[in-house]
């Protein structure tokens, strides 16, 4: 069985919150935090957690977020004291692979999202991006030091990773999941039961490649522009969001949710890619879904239940928090906004 994670979610990836710790922010007793323009650091709060309840069952929420601050240490008393309370914790939402017998073979032949670094037909990049294209990702290369074997060959969306691994380390940037290894440790120290969020996909007819390339070349073409744009700017919008979350300014990742979009696009050209190679271009509305579905449960057999989403799902106007709320249920941001 293969597991990819998604938005996110990875898919990026990857909430909702508790009764009474509610009513103190998770930040109220932190000596104020002043941003640098590229990266915090030292012991920070992050954000303060959603409240989901009905009938007195409640579901809290802590957004994650990646890329953070390389050198910041995540700490929040209100996170502990909620889970502590909280008798399930639901993972970050992913997706699983189960693969049919008959189409084994063929899914084999098809290239990875995560390992197809070389164009078709032996393509080079200079052959398929547009002139000026070619020579600002030839300046910008030149100027972030990134290449390596057969980077000539490279597609669109690989050229834009290595250049977006490379705006992170300019920016003191990580992209590892530290905080939620770190609020399942914290769930194994008061014994809470962990619950997957998995919604597994069954795969009977994966795409031919020749058709999932051609599909997602132009997406990758128009990542590698807009990895290539946030390159050009001095302040870096995942920087800025990486402040943000670390200091608790939820107000921020709203306002800042849409440009945010952009300037992540590798991390969805690629999940685009694997959705579309299996066929399933709904994947992201299906673990949404598959998330939605295990709240609902939880609230019902749990008196408090922690989960860990991925705050651009979190904050969408159309993701599993909005859905909850239109379905009935008390939705309360962490700085009493209406989400």
């Amino acid at each position: 069985m293969i597991r990819a994670s998604w938005l996110p979610l990875l898919c990026a990836l990857a909430g909702p919150v508790h009764a009474q710790a509610a009513a103190t922010p998770a930040h109220a007793s932190t000596a104020a935090v002043t941003l640098d323009p590229v990266t915090v650091t030292g012991v920070q709060p992050g954000p303060g957690l959603w409240k989901v309840s009905r009938g007195g069952h409640v579901l809290w929420v802590l957004g994650t977020l990646t890329p953070l601050p390389g050198h910041m240490q995540w700490r929040s008393a209100q996170v502990e004291r909620v889970l502590a309370q909280s008798q399930e914790l639901l993972d970050v939402p992913t997706a699983t692979l189960k693969l049919d017998t008959s189409a084994a073979g063929k899914l084999l032949l098809l290239p990875s999202a995560y390992g197809a670094r070389w164009n078709p037909d032996d393509a080079t990049l200079q052959q398929l991006l547009p002139p000026e294209a070619y020579a600002r990702w030839q300046a910008l290369r030149s100027r972030y030091g990134v290449g390596g074997w057969g980077s000539a060959h490279w597609r669109p969306v690989v050229a834009a990773l290595e250049l977006y691994k490379a705006l992170l380390a300019r920016d003191g940037l990580t992209d590892s999941d530290d905080v939620a290894h770190a609020v399942e440790k914290l769930a194994r120290r008061h014994g809470v039961k962990r619950m997957p969020v998995e919604y597994q996909v069954v795969v009977a007819h994966p795409h031919d490649a020749d058709e999932t390339m051609r599909e997602t070349r132009s997406q990758d073409i128009a990542c590698l522009r807009q990895t290539m744009d946030a390159a050009a700017r001095d302040t870096d919008m995942l920087a800025t969001r990486a402040n943000a979350w670390s200091a608790g300014d939820v107000a921020t990742l709203r306002s800042t949710a849409r440009e945010a979009g952009g300037e992540a696009c590798v991390v969805a050209a690629m999940n685009a890619d694997f959705a579309w190679q299996l066929g399933m271009r709904d994947l992201p509305a299906r673990i949404d879904a598959a998330w939605l579905d295990a709240a609902r449960q939880a609230l019902m057999r749990n008196a408090a239940t922690f989960a860990l989403l991925p705050m651009d799902r979190l904050l969408s106007p159309d993701g599993p928090l909005a859905q909850l709320e239109a379905l009935g249920y008390a939705v309360q941001p962490p700085d009493g906004a209406d989400p």
